[in-house]
């Protein structure tokens, strides 16, 4: 049950079948077909096969910019336009020039294409309004501006901020974590009222360090197998001490800001769709950029099953990770929306798509 109102734009209901190949590699990096000189290279069409399986979304996106960002679908409107006119055509790339847009091919994280895909998510956390049996762990409100340095993670671990900024208890550290991660969350106090959706509201100014990479140079998890799901079974098999000393070795702690009834909204306060919008490099790719994503298929397990799928999605959010040709997708709410974006740290295709504008007039000078 999605926790806002759909807004979908009149007659685009379209449902299209995916086009995909076959050429099964663990992370799908696969493209060296051609050479790509510059990050954003005009094509003349995607050498893409299939068509977008999710213009509804696409068009579900759209809307929440349009009543969310104004000023940020003014700047778009006329490829957003034009994107949903094509899909209503049937979406083959061979026919974007028909509406007037260009494709322009990222060149990847090697010059060959090979786009980085990872996946991020909205938690659902169960937690207690006071401390109490297991729920113990407490989720923090941002302290009050000081002239002093914000404690550490492991200076907050040991109790050094003030307990009146405490939002509630969950049962489970890591899953506080892990929405700290995710730089918000929704929380289910167990009360019979609404969730609590508890957005980000700052950090704590300290460097972060990511707890998977250091499992991986430690030898306790192999590069190819992290996810979401590994390192919960690295926590599973070891005690609360040990995990509470790899958690400490990333000082960075994040905040968070209760609000009641809220959507899940990126950093250009849009509420978010699943698998329609994206965190970007905003010095690369601006929010409200269109992309057509050629999105390497995972099996249940999170190996590429070597089948790719075209998606129209939105660069809507940014991230501390995210750099360069490198997208985060949003993949929803819930525990088994964290298990599919916890396993995507794959590779395919992206073109930027922009609606040709008309030849500015010269003026004789």
């Amino acid at each position: 049950m999605r926790l806002w109102n759909k807004h979908l734009l009149c007659g685009v209901m379209i449902s299209l079948l995916v086009g995909c190949h076959s050429r099964p590699i663990d992370q799908g990096q696969q493209y060296k077909d051609g050479h790509i000189t510059e990050d954003l290279l005009l094509v003349n069409q995607p050498n893409a096969q299939g068509r977008p399986v999710n213009a509804k979304d696409f068009s579900e996106q759209v809307a929440f910019i349009s009543q969310s960002a104004p000023r940020l679908y003014k700047n778009n409107s006329s490829t957003f336009d034009a994107v949903q006119n094509w899909m209503l055509a049937g979406g083959e790339t061979s026919k974007l020039n028909l509406f007037n847009l260009h494709a322009y091919q990222m060149e990847g994280v090697d010059n060959y294409g090979n786009v980085q895909f990872t996946g991020y998510y909205t938690p659902i956390l169960q937690a207690r309004r006071v401390k109490q049996g297991e729920f113990k762990y407490p989720l923090y409100r941002m302290p009050p501006k000081s002239r002093y340095r914000l404690p550490s993670r492991a200076e907050i671990y040991n109790g050094a901020l003030n307990p009146n900024l405490v939002i509630g208890y969950s049962r489970s550290l890591i899953d506080n974590y892990l929405m700290e991660v995710q730089g918000s969350g929704y929380v289910d106090f167990g009360d019979g009222g609404p969730l609590i959706f508890l957005g980000y509201a700052g950090k704590n100014g300290r460097a972060y360090r990511s707890i998977g990479k250091l499992l991986i140079d430690r030898g306790e998890i192999a590069q190819e197998d992290i996810s979401i799901l590994a390192i919960r079974k690295w926590i599973e098999s070891h005690s609360e001490a040990e995990v509470r000393k790899l958690l400490e070795q990333n000082p960075s702690f994040v905040f968070f800001k209760p609000e009641v009834y809220a959507p899940v909204r990126g950093a250009s306060a849009v509420p978010l769709i699943a698998k329609a919008s994206v965190a970007s490099d905003k010095r690369l790719i601006p929010p409200g950029t269109t992309l057509l994503a050629e999105v390497p298929l995972l099996d249940k397990q999170g190996k590429f099953t070597g089948q790719y799928q075209m998606r129209l999605m939105i660069a809507l959010d940014v991230g501390g990770a995210i750099k360069g040709h490198h997208f985060d997708i949003y993949h929803g709410i819930g525990r088994e929306a964290g298990m599919i974006a916890g396993f995507y740290n794959h590779y395919g295709r992206v073109w930027v798509l922009k609606k040709e504008q008309p030849a500015m007039l010269m003026v004789n000078q």
